[in-house]
């Protein structure tokens, strides 16, 4: 699918992954939507890239209903579709002196990273079914797992089995969107430069790079975004997980 003019929406598009993008997408020609939680930095992306910014909380139906209409009026029916807004809790199962996993922060992990994706998958594909076909499709979906989904470390349940879920349910999205043109396809990244590892100081932003076997860095955001640019343009791309990781498998901490 050819990116130029058509529309985009990214979640999570302030920063990290989804800001890198958004940029990749609107420099290719994309009209961007960034949903995000982010106000302040989201609207100052979406200025710099020349996208528009939307408040969106993906927990919400409500929230996503509103947000797709205004995506719609501003850049027309969207064609592309990247979740990446998420959360990474780090919490055990039994935690000191024996306190359990707290539910709530799970149920808001599952919610977020699982559910999000879901709801957004599904009312963007509500209204993209309704549109002309480009070629041969519609659009295409790309959400975003983890190699925690297969390498889950201590304090990783909840967000292990988020990403999980994101995996296992990208084939089935894929068959049940197939009658409408549209393609599915997850990407689980490895170690990666996003905001929350920026606060590191570079001695363990170093030891962590040195996990990947090879480059054995930290993975550029810049690198997701030109995966998804490769997956939007080939066609033959659907129901499938892709690892981005440099081949590292995580060791338990």
């Amino acid at each position: 699918m050819e990116l130029k003019g058509i529309g985009a929406i990214v979640t999570g598009g302030a920063s990290g992954l989804g800001g890198a993008t958004a940029k990749m997408l609107a420099d290719a020609g994309a009209k961007v939507a960034i949903f995000d939680l982010n106000e302040e930095v989201g609207k100052a992306h979406a200025a710099a890239i020349g996208a528009t910014f939307v408040k969106v909380d993906v927990t919400s139906d409500a929230s996503i209903a509103e947000g797709l209409a205004t995506a719609e009026a501003a850049n027309g029916v969207a064609r592309v579709l990247v979740n990446c807004a998420g959360i990474a809790p780090a919490v055990k199962t039994v935690g000191r002196e024996n306190v359990p996993h707290s539910a709530e922060i799970f149920a808001k992990t599952i919610q977020v990273n699982l559910i999000g994706t879901f709801q957004m998958i599904a009312r963007f594909a509500a209204r993209l079914a309704a549109a002309e076909p480009v070629g041969e499709e519609r659009g295409v979906i790309i959400n975003t797992a983890s190699v925690a989904a297969y390498d889950g470390q201590i304090g990783q349940a909840a967000y292990a089995a988020s990403k999980g879920g994101v995996v296992g349910m990208t084939l089935p999205v894929a068959r049940d969107l197939a009658q409408h043109q549209i393609r599915v396809m997850t990407i689980a990244p490895g170690i990666f430069l996003t905001p929350m590892l920026l606060g590191l100081p570079q001695a363990a932003q170093d030891s962590l790079g040195k996990m990947v076997p090879h480059p054995s860095r930290l993975g550029k955001p810049e690198e997701y975004a030109q995966l998804a640019g490769s997956i939007i343009a080939n066609p033959m791309l659907n129901g499938e997980v892709i690892r981005l990781d440099g081949a590292i498998r995580m060791a338990p901490k």
